[in-house]
């Protein structure tokens, strides 16, 4: 099994950073094939926490390699800081990381317009983290982006540049009325980046492509989840990037073929961050504010709290279609160990009708209420439990049920953030 990919079922934040670092140790590589650093992994190691957002999670791992491909887009300035903070952790990159020459660059301008655009849509903002990701994507779209290979020719760069800032700075000021930037001053900053970023720019499509044909084992680490995919998610109230398994083959450069294996990673119950519809949705009377305060469900990256609410097993099915999932991960198990009952949304109804699936429009996704299976809570603690023949009974027949309405076998249980606090019944690279 050299190719595995792992994506997010739900709307993110579901603890993919841990399922990643905990199967690294059988890959050699790790690829990051989507997003920005609007995402944030959080892993564990000892009494040490790590929070990464462009290097991928497996680079913890000593002698393994971290690949960033042409599907992500970089903001220079947080990529270095976050190399260097992991250096001074003692974490040495060198010929451990490669960044993709195809990658597009996230300019000053993509953020100011990201904040402004916000603002203008008032009540009908997406909820953005405001860096800059969802403009940087819309000009590679649009065929106007600058790349990491462009960083390489300072002349070629400052020509690009100097075409966009004159259709960014014209924006910016006659439609949000904000000043625009300096060609000098941004070139400057650009060119110095590129001058520590050089060491680690590749052509990593044939990094990927010659490590498979040797027999090495590779593992895609996909950021956000299938709910925020811009094709499949629930739109507009999404990232701007292919965050299920297809993804992983455009971002990185490595054809559908040679991807064996797609795991698709849950949390015990839902959360979401930002705007967009939730059916299954506590308020903090109905128990969202314990299980926000039990999972400690603030954004890795932006520290926002997150929406919270019971396991949606509708956007759990549609996300093993859409990804062709071949097995799941369900973590954060423990959090729900205080519970007396646990609900499970199994359909929706909306306008008259049950629906086993997701509406394409989010006004319609707004008006859908969860249909609920009740089962018992188990009221006993989880946490660090290793064997699944361990589990009590009521959270094994939660797990199996889970398993049984999503149409998934299970892979991986996590019943804490630490790499140890895991049941593992089937390791991507063994099946």
């Amino acid at each position: 099994m050299p190719a595995v990919v792992i994506v997010g079922t739900q709307w993110g934040d579901e603890g993919k950073g841990k399922i990643v670092d905990l199967l690294a140790p059988q890959a050699d590589l790790i690829v990051r094939f989507q997003g920005g650093h609007n995402a944030g992994h959080t892993v564990v190691v000892g009494q040490e926490q790590y929070v990464l957002h462009l290097v991928p999670s497996g680079i913890l791992h000593p002698g393994k390699i971290g690949v960033i491909g042409n599907g992500i887009v970089i903001d220079p300035a947080a990529l270095l800081d976050e190399i260097d903070g992991l250096t001074a952790r003692g974490i040495d990159l060198q010929g451990r990381l490669f960044i993709s020459h195809r990658a597009h660059l996230i300019m000053p301008y993509h953020k100011a317009i990201d904040k402004e655009s916000e603002k203008l849509k008032g009540a009908r903002k997406i909820g953005t983290t405001g860096r800059g990701i969802g403009p940087a994507y819309a000009d590679k779209m649009a065929r106007v982006g600058l790349r990491v290979a462009d960083l390489l020719d300072p002349d070629l760069f400052r020509q690009k540049l100097t075409g966009s800032l004159a259709e960014m700075n014209y924006l910016l000021g006659r439609l949000y009325s904000v000043k625009g930037f300096d060609l000098d001053v941004v070139c400057r900053e650009y060119l110095g980046y590129a001058e520590r970023l050089n060491a680690y720019i590749a052509d990593t499509g044939d990094v990927l492509n010659d490590a498979i044909a040797a027999g090495r084992r590779v593992l895609f680490e996909g950021a956000q989840g299938t709910l925020l995919d811009v094709d499949h998610g629930t739109y507009p109230f999404v990232t701007s990037s292919s965050a299920t398994a297809g993804g992983a083959a455009t971002g990185s450069g490595v054809g559908p073929t040679r991807i064996d294996r797609v795991m698709g990673v849950a949390k015990a119950y839902s959360t979401r961050v930002g705007e967009g519809p939730f059916p299954t949705e506590l308020s903090e009377e109905q128990g969202g504010g314990d299980l926000r305060a039990r999972g400690q469900e603030f954004g890795a990256t932006t520290g926002r709290p997150r929406r919270c609410g019971w396991f949606d097993a509708v956007v759990v099915r549609y996300a093993v279609r859409i990804n062709g999932l071949s097995g799941l991960a369900i973590t954060k198990l423990d959090v729900l160990d205080e519970c007396s009952d646990i609900k499970i949304c199994t359909s929706y109804e909306c306008r008259g009708n049950r629906l086993a699936t997701i509406p394409a429009v989010a006004e319609h996704y707004d008006e859908c209420r969860p249909v609920y299976e009740t089962m018992p809570g188990w009221k006993q603690s989880t946490v660090g439990i290793t064997r699944y023949d361990d589990l009590p009974p009521n959270a094994k027949r939660y797990l199996e049920r889970l398993s049984d309405i999503v149409g998934c076998p299970l892979d991986i249980v996590s019943t804490g953030s630490k790499r140890d606090q895991t049941i593992v019944m089937r390791r991507a690279f063994d099946a």
